[in-house]
């Protein structure tokens, strides 16, 4: 669906997301059986995990036309078509991966996670969730947003294009729906004034910019986070 160009930019196969509306439209409902299971769908679900390499706990689904890389754990979770899901990576309890999702290498979505899709509701561009990046339970990333490579979210933060990314050393506003590469960010609030009196409107909050190495010191990315109050 995506991949990331030379440049840094993300590059997107329209196509891919044609064939997979059109395929929902052409093909008819289908009765699945899955052990003492019934489903009643378009899409038979995957199978032949052994081979693959991956490791599927009960209870986890993943929709034919997604791809798993060898070395993927899930557990109870949802993979939709078309996502792609990086070797070593892990899908965490109840955590979903909506449809053309690009999740890198040796990610973790903690319990929770939401990555959205792009076909219900329609956008142009995935979510992308680069290599190393650690997604703290129940963050929601959606509509195109983008994790840099080893960057760490704490617990329950939002992401999306108009949600702006701001770094705590400066305070300015580095990106919006976009967290750079190797950064611990958390979820934040800004204080706004409208005419009808002064709200406080979401943000993601650049907490610390790390190197490679310091990204792998899970103790030490703990205790970053717990400084700031947010769990993993």
């Amino acid at each position: 669906m995506a991949e990331i160009a030379s440049d840094g930019s993300i590059v997107v196969h329209e196509w891919v997301k044609q064939s997979i509306s059109l395929l929902f439209r052409l093909h008819g409902m289908d009765t699945i059986d899955a052990g003492p299971f019934e489903y009643h769908d378009k899409l038979e679900l995957k199978h032949d995990y052994e081979r693959r390499g991956v490791r599927v706990v009960p209870g986890a689904i993943a929709r034919r036309g997604s791809f798993l890389s060898p070395g993927v754990i899930l557990m109870p979770s949802f993979v939709n078509i078309g996502a792609w899901v990086g070797p070593g990576t892990m899908v965490d309890t109840w955590a979903t991966v909506g449809s053309c999702a690009q999740i890198g290498a040796n990610v973790h979505l903690a319990g929770g996670v939401g990555i959205g899709g792009v076909l219900e509701p329609a956008n142009a561009v995935p979510v992308v969730i680069e290599d190393d990046a650690f997604i703290g339970s129940r963050c929601m990333i959606v509509e195109g947003a983008r994790v840099g490579r080893g960057s760490v979210l704490g617990a329950g933060t939002i992401l999306n294009p108009s949600i702006p990314v701001i770094d705590a050393e400066t305070g300015e506003e580095v990106s919006r729906g976009y967290v750079p590469d190797y950064c611990v960010a958390v979820s934040a609030s800004r204080r706004r004034e409208f005419p009808g009196g002064e709200f406080f409107l979401p943000c993601v909050l650049i907490i610390k910019r790390m190197s490679e190495g310091e990204r792998h010191n899970k103790a030490a990315l703990n205790d970053v986070l717990r400084d700031h109050g947010v769990a993993t």
